[in-house]
Formats: structure tokens, C-alpha cells, sequence
């Protein structure tokens, strides 16, 4: 059985590995435990596909040529994805691991390693994230509740009418919340469009319009957020 999100989807893999010969080896040994696998060797295109394509996780090299993947991993925190990150490099010092992790890396594996060793540590960053984690029957994010089971949604105490699309895509958000969820990501998981040679991002925007009216707009505090450039958060402001 291939590893997949709650939504139904194949687990994402994005590799960042300029080493040819290692990229190949670690694509075939991901793929050979059915996670779908996506490589680039620099640090700029890295970071451009996380923006663009849907993730669940990502390996990433740190001597890369250009910018380095220390330097990608700082932007990918700072624009808020929290998008597990395994850096798999053949740096080894104690100050490298520390640097690594503080800034915000999630594991360091050294090179060489061993297959099964890559493999627990992906499966141990997939249960981290709630990849392969059972559906919820409820959700809650300040006063806001979902009711999975139910099919119920309010705010506050003021029950909220959404169509069955709004409704998924709002327990979606929900279930990723506080993570940028990307357009991609909405295309796979919730409109199901494998592939993007037809873009819906205009329906998308639509419908995440429409949601927003009814969830953010009657009511003082905003929960759903556009990021620019990337795609929607669920989240509760600080003040």
C-alpha cells in the first residue's frame, strides 16, 4: 500500500541533492516504498517548487552550488512553511548539526548512511507532520468549530451554511493549520486534478474568496490569510 494523505493523495517528496549519482540512488530507494519523489540540485529552484508544487516533506543537501541549503532552509522558515525538513549532508560537525537544527531543520543524517536508516527517519518526520494520522472528528481554532462527523461549522454561536466544497476545503485548512497550504496542494487534494497542464488557481481563488466570506468577513477576527505568492493559512493572529 502506498503512503498517502488524509485527503487521499501520495505522500510528496522534494529532494535537494546536486550529487547525480546520490539523487538517483535516493530517488529510486523512495520511490521503490511508493512516495512520490521530485528532484532538483540548487537551492533556487528548491525553494521556487516548494511555493509552487505541494510537499510533505523535504530532504535537503547543504553544500549546493550557488546558495547553500542552510540558506534555503532559513527562507523556507521565514515565509512560514513548516514543511518537515531532513538535512541529508556529508557535513558532520557537532557546530554544523547545531546550526543545521537551529534553523529549523527537523533531522540531520550524515552520508554515508544506510537505506533503512533514510527510510525510518522519513517515516518518523511523516507521523511528526500527521501525514499518515487517522481523521479527526472535530476541529477547533479560536471560535471557530468543525464538525467532521457532523457536517457542521460555526463560529462563535452562529452556525455557518457551507456547500460540501467549502466545507472540505475548510477542514483541510484546519487540518494544516497554521501551514501555508499551497494552490497545488488544494488541486490534489481537494479538486483531485493530478495534473496542472490545466491550472485551476482562478478556482481556486474563487472558492477560498467565497469561504473567506462566510468564515472571516461577518466576524472582527480574520483566520484565513492569503500569502502572497504561495497560497492560504489558517491561523490565529497574535495581537
Amino acid at each position: 500500500m502506498r503512503p498517502a494523505l488524509a485527503f487521499g493523495g501520495q505522500v510528496r517528496i522534494l529532494l535537494v541533492e546536486d550529487e547525480r549519482k546520490l539523487a538517483g540512488a535516493l530517488r529510486h530507494a523512495l520511490a521503490t516504498e511508493g512516495y512520490e519523489v521530485s528532484v532538483t540540485n540548487t537551492a533556487e529552484e528548491g525553494f521556487y517548487l516548494l511555493h509552487n508544487q505541494g510537499f510533505d516533506l523535504v530532504l535537503l543537501d547543504l553544500m549546493l552550488p550557488a546558495r547553500s541549503g542552510i540558506e534555503m532552509l532559513r527562507d523556507v522558515r521565514k515565509v512560514g512553511l513548516k514543511i518537515p525538513v531532513l538535512i541529508v549532508t556529508s557535513k558532520d560537525s557537532v557546530e554544523e548539526r547545531v546550526a543545521g537544527l537551529d534553523t529549523g531543520a527537523n533531522d540531520y543524517l550524515i552520508k554515508p548512511f544506510a537505506s533503512p536508516e533514510l527510510l525510518a527517519r522519513v517515516r518518523a518526520l511523516l507521523r511528526w507532520n500527521k501525514v499518515e494520522a487517522p481523521p479527526r472528528a472535530h476541529f477547533r481554532l479560536s471560535d471557530l468549530e468543525l464538525d467532521v462527523a457532523g457536517r457542521a461549522a460555526r463560529r462563535g454561536d452562529q452556525l455557518l451554511d457551507l456547500t460540501e466544497r467549502e466545507f472540505n476545503l475548510l477542514e483541510y485548512l484546519l487540518m494544516n493549520e497554521g501551514r501555508v497550504v499551497s494552490r497545488d496542494m488544494l488541486a490534489r487534494d481537494i479538486w483531485k486534478e493530478t495534473s496542472r497542464h490545466t491550472p485551476i488557481d482562478n478556482v481556486i481563488d474563487v472558492q477560498v474568496a467565497r469561504l473567506r466570506r462566510k468564515v472571516d468577513d461577518p466576524f472582527p477576527k480574520k483566520l484565513l490569510h492569503t500569502v502572497r505568492g504561495i497560497g492560504f493559512v489558517l491561523r490565529e493572529e497574535q495581537d
